[in-house]
């Protein structure tokens, strides 16, 4: 009987809600250590106590939470994973093949959205710190220009890998694609087709996969002995309404350009909405190369040319880095970039033989 005045501990347990080890140990009065050592097979608990523990666990359906195990022992198997956004096919493409190549290596998987947001990708990363994650993989946020707040994820000696977006400079392990050299395949295509006043969608600049798309888009012109015309660079947002405000810009020109490569496809689909408002006609009129190869673009009418992203293996490239980061530790490793090759896929929308 419990002292007059006081309630007798309630050992009773939710139907609904999980099993802890904290029940187990409350239902046969014994210690949460000795539920621990019973369940793991330990030298020092006896027989009969572990065949009680173990019959119990089972009639309750006792499941063990590894996380928390993993966090109370300082070490989980878990990857963070931080992207702008989840839409359309990249960034769902690339996470599909992190999950892939970490579950083969036994390690699980947290996404993070930024939202394009500094701010959010801030707190994803104190999230992905407080999970006591085995390594962190990111790609930075469109608004992202100060890059303090993964000092603290190097300090806690965290691997980080990014991928696409990435910090530039040498001091950073990063899997990225070559694209100055897709901006270059798309651009010389349109040359090649005869276009001769290719136009050019340019994303922000302080990322790098902009800038250096733009730079291959300015490579092809030189390499065919065209001055480059900054009338005919759009600097934009990647998404259909600026490539659609984009495309008026240019038709509105004395000299309106024959050829359109876009930094995105969305903004490259929002061009070719625009044309055919106009009745202006592709590729006859105007020929249109995009860049990420979306879903989207093979069913468009007509159909879009676009630089594939190599976005799955992106994915399972990042996760071998983190690997070899994890096999290097506590040695010198040297910080490398594991660069793609693009691969230009031509379809009807460029093709000037259709004239």
């Amino acid at each position: 009987m419990p002292p007059r005045g006081k309630k007798a501990p309630d050992t009773s347990h939710e139907p609904n809600s999980p099993v802890s080890m904290a029940d187990l140990a409350r239902e046969l009065g014994v210690s949460m250590t000795t539920i621990s050592r019973a369940l793991s097979d330990h030298h020092s608990i006896g027989p009969a106590t572990k065949q009680k523990v173990l019959k119990l666990a089972k009639k309750l359906n006792y499941q063990p939470n590894h996380l928390a195990a993993a966090l109370r022992k300082g070490k989980s198997k878990l990857l963070g994973v931080i992207v702008p956004y989840i839409e359309g096919r990249f960034f769902p493409s690339v996470v599909h093949g992190i999950e892939t190549a970490a579950s083969k290596a036994g390690y699980s998987v947290i996404i993070c959205q930024s939202n394009e947001d500094v701010a959010h990708e801030r707190k994803n990363i104190e999230t992905l710190i407080s999970a006591q994650v085995a390594g962190i993989m990111v790609s930075l946020s469109r608004t992202t220009l100060d890059f303090k707040h993964f000092d603290k994820v190097r300090k806690r000696g965290i691997p980080l890998v990014f991928f696409d977006r990435t910090i530039e400079g040498e001091n950073v392990n990063a899997v990225v694609l070559n694209d100055r050299d897709g901006g270059y395949q798309s651009t010389k295509h349109l040359l090649e087709q005869g276009c001769r006043r290719v136009a050019h969608f340019a994303g922000l600049q302080h990322l790098n996969i902009y800038k250096n798309r733009r730079q291959g888009y300015l490579d092809a012109l030189s390499e065919y002995g065209i001055p480059h015309d900054e009338d005919l660079i759009v600097y934009c947002d990647m998404n259909l309404e600026e490539g659609m405000k984009a495309m008026r810009r240019l038709l509105e020109l004395p000299n309106p350009p024959d050829g359109v490569f876009a930094a995105g496809d969305s903004a490259l689909l929002g061009a070719l909405q625009l044309l055919k408002q106009r009745g202006v006609r592709v590729p006859q009129d105007v020929a249109l190369a995009g860049f990420s190869n979306e879903g989207f673009t093979a069913i468009t009418e007509p159909m879009l040319t676009s630089v594939d992203q190599r976005c799955e293996e992106m994915g399972q490239a990042a996760v071998r880095l983190f690997l070899e980061l994890v096999e290097a530790k506590g040695t010198n490793f040297s910080h490398r970039q594991v660069v793609l090759q693009p691969q230009l896929f031509v379809r009807d929308s460029s093709l000037h033989q259709n004239k």
